[in-house]
């Protein structure tokens, strides 16, 4: 099965790039209501993902007091914790679970390692579903 079926297209994702400061971050992050977020190289690059947990520990060890000193603090010198490792396109469904394990969401790349979108974890459970419902009843026949 063809991965990018599942796919939400950039377009539609919310996403950081690596020179956005720790407010830009905030901010779109709460906007969107999102626990984590890819970041991105300024040519569009997957660089990983940052989570609130990761905003919240980088707070507290850079010693951020608020929003106005967050202005002044890249992105990039927030430590992150989990890795959400991205598949590329021609991945196959097996890939996607193996990462979806560990991830709110997979993130897709290109053969040059350029972000084109994101695989939800619900899309994939949806899937499974969907392919279980049908083994079950091919099995009740």
């Amino acid at each position: 099965m063809n991965i990018l079926f599942f796919l939400t297209p950039k377009s539609d994702v919310a996403y950081i790039f690596e020179n956005e400061t720790l407010r830009q971050t905030l901010e779109k992050m709460e906007h969107r209501k999102f626990s984590c977020i890819p970041l991105l190289s300024l040519d569009g690059k997957y660089k990983g993902s940052i989570s609130e947990g990761d905003l919240l520990w980088g707070m507290k060890t850079l010693n951020v007091p608020g929003l106005k000193e967050a202005e002044s603090i890249s992105i990039m010198a927030i430590p992150r914790r989990a890795t959400y490792k991205a598949v590329h396109a021609d991945s196959d469904m097996e890939d996607l679970l193996d990462k979806a394990i560990n991830q709110n969401y997979v993130p897709v790349v290109d053969d040059q390692g350029y972000f084109i979108g994101i695989i939800t974890r619900k899309e994939i459970i949806k899937y499974c579903y969907k392919e279980l419902k049908k083994y079950i009843k091919a099995s009740d026949s």
